[in-house]
């Protein structure tokens, strides 16, 4: 029984890291927008620079749904 609740527990926290993954990229949305370059973004967002290019050439394809 300990497994399970330990699985869910897993489950749970994986959602929660998704949920702020996400925040991240709508916020690196916000600042695409606005025309910060990358550097800034990772900076202030606190990541490195490649997810925000990777981030910024999804946005530019296919929108802010490029991120979700």
């Amino acid at each position: 029984m300990a497994l399970i609740c330990e699985i869910c527990a897993g489950r749970r926290a994986d959602r929660h890291r998704e949920g702020r993954a996400e925040q991240i990229r709508l916020q690196a949305v916000e600042r695409f927008e606005s025309g910060e370059r990358n550097r800034e973004i990772a900076t202030a967002l606190q990541v490195s620079d490649q997810p925000v290019e990777h981030w910024r050439q999804q946005w530019r394809e296919r929108g802010e749904a490029g991120l979700l």
